[in-house]
């Protein structure tokens, strides 16, 4: 068994140590918001943090997470209020919305180390997370509206 610690909690695994995280999170623990995209980490869609860091879960064998905490779209904020959640949908950014939990969880480990990021941080930290619908210049601008709310929050 493997002990992992998701979204707070410590959880069982019972998955062969060489299983991709993204299995193990989807199928065993039924946090489905964390998708399978291409499996060979190039699109983002399964995009989680890794004690904070943005991480590609098709890429992490479950046995090498060892005592990381692992957070999922679901716990990136109970009721869904985390800055870029919300600007997210003041924005209105997912047309299909495949990709926007991935897209969502790199925003929030981009804005995690720099809080006031620059266009060019933001294309570039967003970077390697990919969108069919191509709302691109939607997702830097709920971005930069998170960033916002993240300044009205500690100044308000």
């Amino acid at each position: 068994m493997i002990n992992l610690k998701v979204n707070g909690q410590s959880l069982l695994s019972d998955a062969p140590p060489d299983t991709p995280l993204l299995w193990v999170l989807r199928e065993e623990l039924r946090l489905t918001g964390t998708r399978y995209g291409c499996g060979l980490g190039l699109c983002g869609s399964c995009t989680v943090h890794l004690n904070g860091q943005a991480v590609r879960s098709c890429q992490i064998n479950v046995g090498d997470v060892g005592a990381a905490a692992i957070t999922t779209i679901e716990g990136l904020h109970q009721a869904g209020a985390h800055p870029v959640q919300k600007a997210w949908v003041e924005i209105q950014v997912p047309q299909c919305g495949y990709c926007q939990s991935g897209q969502i969880m790199q925003a929030a480990a981009l804005l995690a180390q720099n809080p006031n990021p620059t266009d060019k941080d933001i294309i570039e930290g967003m970077n390697g997370n990919l969108c069919r619908c191509a709302t691109y210049p939607r997702i830097v601008g709920a971005v930069k509206r998170a960033v916002q709310m993240m300044k009205e929050t500690n100044h308000g």
